[in-house]
């Protein structure tokens, strides 16, 4: 069986990440809304916070990992992680070539940088913030890695790959358009992605093992799991050959040890082995081969477990209110400022306190979203929420008929809406700035904002003459953005969406009938 656990392991690691990368790349959204919930569904952080949010199957992925690791040990890293593969594919290149005459060998574990990372994660949480949680997830940083920077070099192959294809008279591939994001947002995933391959190529997993938060948890369940790996004192010769190969250096040749808190499972040590040295069997037989704990150290692994995993439960389950913060946004050069108090969420997350109570700034809603409102913050939600998604209207407007985000978003942050609640889900309401407007500065006809709008919450009214200007019905306003999109005033908007705190229902229009501007051109 041994002999075909690598194959095995490889196989399914590598289609797990293929496909996980697939989802943050799919801007031509082959996939249909129920495969993202199906490849996230095992994702640790994401699906603990669905479950906190969102009580039922969908959102019992995280139960399973704890009940795979407390049996078999930490494979979740293994096979189920895009960045713990992510670690193993360039730690695999490492040693396919600089690094093919180096041997790996044993270090001891960071102990003190690997629990204080962890406690630094989850204490936050008592005080109503996820921020030490998101930005050291590694689903979630992987995410941010494909969405933020991999999926615009994609579309550059892609757009490239079409107008060569359109020479020959194929036209199967669509160009699309290509936005990159802004330094501040990119600055935090180039340095994780830096980390990630220096210390991978290096060091293997010691990012796993010193880090990630995912994995410490993980490790401590892992100590007492059902099946663990033994070295055999009687027939270990100590040749070293499973130590050589072992990616967390984690075996201790001289002690005949295996630190099970740093093992990801990948059992590159077993078929390393040509003595049967090294065993991967049932713990609790009553026969061990070896103790596997820390070299010159007490195995106080059950009572760690226990006082650990309680304090973790603990801690997630008092996951109280993110304080809001208020972002202004100020065009110095702009005749009347606009001065909005809060950016809005996407449609579906109910309330801002909800939605950073649950995001994790994977992003890949932002990848999904087909008009692409949905954006990156930076400081729109304070320094709690920054990088987590707001909507964007001066990118586009969110389409009315569209629920993408809510059936991609695994964690519970956004929930699923269908399209009739979803025309009435007020996420946020317009407000209008006559001073700034074309029509009040200018005397010049306009109405773009009331001919985008899909409710008609904007009309035109009479003004002066044969112009008219807009005004406001806030009760069917659903906040979409398209006003404040579609206004072409210049250099600062005449008209735009105040984001609600909380989500609200909009009245349904009574003479009006709704507009699908989805299908819209350039809208003035």
């Amino acid at each position: 069986m041994i002999k075909f656990w690598k194959p095995l392991r490889v196989t399914v690691a590598l289609s797990v990440l293929l496909l996980i990368t697939f989802i943050f790349v799919d801007f031509h959204h082959i996939l249909p809304a129920f495969w993202y919930k199906y490849l996230t569904y095992l994702q640790f952080i994401p699906s603990t916070f669905k479950f906190i949010k969102v009580v039922g199957l969908i959102s019992t992925g995280f139960i399973v990992v704890l009940l795979l690791t407390l049996f078999f040990g930490r494979i979740y890293c293994s096979i189920i992680c895009p960045l713990g593969i992510l670690q193993d594919v360039v730690s695999f290149v490492s040693r396919k070539t600089i690094r093919k005459n180096i041997k790996s060998k044993y270090s001891k574990p960071n102990n003190v940088i690997r629990y204080s990372l962890l406690g630094l994660s989850i204490l936050p949480l008592a005080f109503g913030s996820i921020v030490g949680l998101y930005w050291l997830d590694p689903y979630s940083n992987y995410g941010r890695i494909v969405s933020d920077l991999g999926k615009p070099v994609y579309n550059l192959i892609s757009n490239a790959l079409a107008s060569m294809l359109v020479k020959f008279g194929i036209y199967s591939i669509a160009p699309v358009d290509i936005s990159f994001l802004p330094w501040t947002i990119l600055i935090f995933p180039v340095i994780i992605l830096f980390v990630i391959v220096g210390l991978s190529f290096f060091r293997g997993r010691l990012y796993c093992n010193s880090i990630c938060p995912v994995g410490t948890l993980l490790g401590l369940i892992s100590k007492v799991s059902i099946f663990r790996i033994f070295i055999d004192k009687h027939t270990c010769t100590k040749c070293a050959k499973c130590s050589f190969v072992c990616k967390s250096e984690c075996i201790g040749i001289k002690e005949q040890t295996v630190d099970m808190s740093r093992c990801v499972g990948c059992m590159n040590c077993l078929k390393a082995c040509d003595k049967s040295g090294i065993h991967y069997q049932f713990a609790y037989s009553g026969k061990k081969k070896a103790e596997i704990i820390v070299p010159g150290k007490t195995d106080n692994s059950k009572r760690e477990f226990l006082t650990k995993g309680l304090f973790i439960a603990g801690a997630l389950l008092t996951m109280p209110a993110v304080i809001n913060a208020k972002h202004v946004s100020i065009n110095p050069n702009t005749l009347t400022p606009i001065k909005r108090k809060n950016v809005s969420t996407p449609p579906g997350s109910i309330s801002r306190l909800h939605f950073n109570n649950a995001c994790t700034a994977c992003h890949l809603c932002v990848t999904a979203c087909p008009s692409q409102v949905l954006q990156p913050s930076f400081m729109e939600y304070g320094l709690s929420g920054i990088f987590k998604p707001y909507m964007d209207y001066n990118t586009n407007y969110c389409q009315i008929d569209c629920t993408k985000c809510g059936n991609v978003c695994p964690t519970g942050a956004i929930l699923p809406l269908t399209h009739e609640i979803k025309k009435t889900t007020q996420i946020g309401t317009v407000k209008f700035i006559k001073t700034n407007c074309i029509v009040y500065r200018e005397e010049t006809s306009c109405g773009s904002c009331s001919e985008h709008c899909p409710t008609q919450a904007v009309s035109m009214v009479k003004y002066k003459g044969m112009l008219t200007i807009p005004e406001i019905n806030d009760d069917i306003c659903i906040g979409c953005g398209a006003c404040e999109y579609a206004c072409p005033a210049k250099p600062y908007k005449a008209i735009y969406v105040e984001g609600n705190n909380i989500h609200q229902i909009a009245k349904k229009p009574e003479s009006q009938k709704v507009k699908d501007t989805s299908k819209d051109d350039f809208p003035f």
